[in-house]
């Protein structure tokens, strides 16, 4: 492991960004329009990836356990630089799989990974269902629940989640559920759902005003029945956990199974929120010096110029906070601030800030879309909305720095 933060990648860490970014340029980009229009998975775009290597297990693998830290923030970056519908279609199946290698057992993670993939001849997507629709923030109303059949060793979900990335499309779903109840988000588990499993289903897909082409839509769970093998972790360590629980020990959030996955992939998100930023910061940045108005560049204007400075400082801020906070999650650094949530919050709120600017700068054309900022400015609008909206990552971020449990 590193032990020093860098903000100077090394060479293999160029050469990576050089290669998403190529991809980005030459297969992203040119389809972008078309299937924010359609609002269609782009599962023609997700092959091409998986037959480069992009979309798989082993490339992800690699960025993750990149000693430097940046793999994955510089590896977002780029494909949502390109877009972010299309980015999200092509990543969405991470966040179930960092829900496996969070909550699982080494067994499950190198079983149901996989899976998730599928091989560039048969892709797969996969999915994390967390919210519902009386639970989204509040984790802890959550009305999923999950009864254990001792006699065949089976777990029986009941419930509904909304909001779930590739949700009903996806080969493998992960569930978070309640098993107690009583205890609130420390009566939880993820549960792993096979392909195929009978009463899981589809429900409503939404029609979004941003990110179009990542399916987002309800996934219904009705007396679905996965092996006992399916819950993250096993059954022995959830019950050494809930027993601790009955008994008052207090523990940290990591205790609780959709916790664990959002604090594990925020400076992610926070780093495709920095490739939106950065590619409405480029668009704006080449049509002011090249727009005339009064027989000269807009940029001449330093209403303009300042604009585009303050742009640029909170990109590069916003990167900042997201690879320091990769950096610590790779080397074990305890998140003693909420640095994971800083990073998320700072670079969400960057994206809607500098998309907005951007469509000021081009005026009437940047409304229209003959320019791309119109529809990266409504692709930056869920990243203070999803994985934890900017008010609860200042939730998280006060508790942090005060140790009072504020609400």
């Amino acid at each position: 492991m590193s032990s020093t933060f860098s903000m100077d990648p090394g060479a293999d860490q160029l050469a990576v960004r050089d290669w998403l970014h190529g991809f980005a340029a030459d297969v992203i980009r040119p389809a972008a329009a078309e299937w924010d229009e359609r609002e269609e998975t782009p599962w023609p775009i997700i092959q091409e990836a998986a037959k480069l290597g992009i979309y798989s297990l082993d490339f992800y693998a690699q960025q993750y356990f990149d000693p430097s830290g940046v793999g994955i923030p510089i590896a977002m970056e780029e494909l949502f630089w390109g877009d972010a519908g299309i980015g999200l279609a092509i990543v969405g199946t991470t966040l179930a799989a960092v829900a496996v290698l969070a909550n699982g057992t080494d067994e499950q993670i190198g079983t149901w990974t996989p899976q998730m993939f599928g091989t560039p001849d048969d892709v797969k997507v996969a999915a994390f269902c967390s919210s519902e629709p009386d639970a989204g923030s509040d984790v802890g109303a959550l009305r999923t629940r999950a009864v254990h059949d001792e006699a065949k060793d089976e777990w029986v979900l009941n419930g509904t989640k909304t909001w779930a990335t590739n949700g009903g499309i996806a080969a493998v779903h992960v569930v978070v559920a309640s098993v107690d109840p009583e205890l609130g988000t420390r009566g939880h588990a993820s549960f792993v759902v096979p392909p195929g499993t009978p009463g899981l289903s589809q429900g409503q897909k939404f029609k979004k005003h941003g990110i179009r082409a990542s399916h987002t839509a309800e996934v219904v769970l009705d007396g679905v029945r996965v092996p006992g093998s399916c819950l993250l972790g096993g059954k022995e360590k959830l019950d050494e956990r809930l027993a601790r629980a009955r008994e008052g020990v207090r523990r940290s959030g990591r205790g609780n199974a959709a916790m664990a996955t959002f604090e594990a992939s925020r400076p992610a998100v926070g780093a495709q929120a920095i490739g939106i930023a950065r590619a409405a910061y480029e668009v704006a940045l080449d049509y002011a010096r090249t727009r005339e108005q009064f027989g000269r560049p807009i940029i001449d204007n330093q209403g303009v110029a300042f604009q585009l400075a303050d742009m640029r400082t909170r990109i590069d801020a916003a990167r900042l906070l997201v690879w320091r906070a990769s950096w610590m999650a790779v080397n074990n650094r305890p998140f003693e601030a909420a640095e994971g949530s800083m990073s998320k919050l700072y670079a969400g709120e960057t994206a809607k800030f500098v998309t907005a600017q951007a469509m000021q700068i081009l005026g009437g054309n940047g409304f229209t879309r003959e320019y791309p900022v119109e529809r990266m400015h409504r692709d930056s609008a869920i990243y203070s909305i999803f994985e934890g909206t900017s008010e609860i990552q200042r939730l998280v971020i006060a508790r942090a720095i005060s140790g009072m449990p504020i609400r």
